[in-house]
């Protein structure tokens, strides 16, 4: 499936596809991954824009990948191994 890296600011954000699930990671300046996560189908830019500050769920990064997925379960699976794998410091460990 598709990947594509933006800068992580409304900008970038808004020229993310919505049409598929996705597996996005919120990076810093070096490449290292910060946070982790899925978005559903049609709500991928709402979620980001969620990280962004004065977002309610805000994550300090200066770039986004996102990796489009065929279904949520597959975006979920895969966001289980990569925390696992990098641990970014801002996801709870555990998950």
């Amino acid at each position: 499936m598709g990947k594509k890296t933006v800068p992580f600011k409304p900008e970038g954000i808004e020229k993310l596809p919505e049409n598929k699930p996705v597996l996005y990671r919120i990076k810093n300046a070096a490449g290292d991954d910060k946070y982790v996560g899925v978005a559903k189908r049609g709500r991928v830019q709402e979620r980001l824009i969620e990280h962004l500050p004065g977002g309610k769920d805000h994550i300090p990064g200066s770039k986004v990948q996102i990796e489009q997925m065929p279904s949520i379960q597959d975006a979920l699976k895969k966001e289980e191994r990569v925390i696992a794998r990098s641990r970014p410091p801002h996801n709870k460990q555990g998950k």
